[in-house]
């Protein structure tokens, strides 16, 4: 068993006041919006403030603000390569959340069931 593994099982019990439901929960504001989705979808790889602009449906400007609230909350990083400043996703974790809800988001849309989780 994987120490994540581990570690969610002995803290699955603790009440929703927990700083872990307040985190995740500020986690899911953030995402809640489709454009910071787009750009975090698109954040695996580094890119700059132009080549997003590119992407999605977004001005510049629109888009350096969202670019601005999610470093500024944690879930981007962001690194100057001369004058251009370059942007990537966070982490790992963030990076599978937002493929899994947009993977949610595609069976919903097309009508194909979702896998269920089987109950002990």
């Amino acid at each position: 068993m994987r120490a994540h593994d581990d570690m969610a099982t002995a803290t699955d019990s603790q009440q929703p006041g927990d700083a872990r439901f307040a985190v995740a929960a500020d986690v899911l504001r953030h995402l809640a919006d489709p454009t910071r989705l787009h750009l975090l979808r698109l954040l695996t790889t580094e890119q700059d403030v132009s080549t997003l602009t590119d992407q999605v449906a977004a001005s510049r400007s629109s888009v350096s603000q969202h670019l601005g609230r999610l470093r500024l909350a944690g879930l981007v990083q962001s690194r100057r390569e001369g004058r251009r400043m370059l942007y990537r996703i966070a982490s790992d974790h963030l990076a599978a959340l937002v493929a899994e809800s947009l993977e949610f988001a595609d069976h919903a849309v097309r009508g194909i069931p979702h896998h269920h989780v089987e109950r002990r």
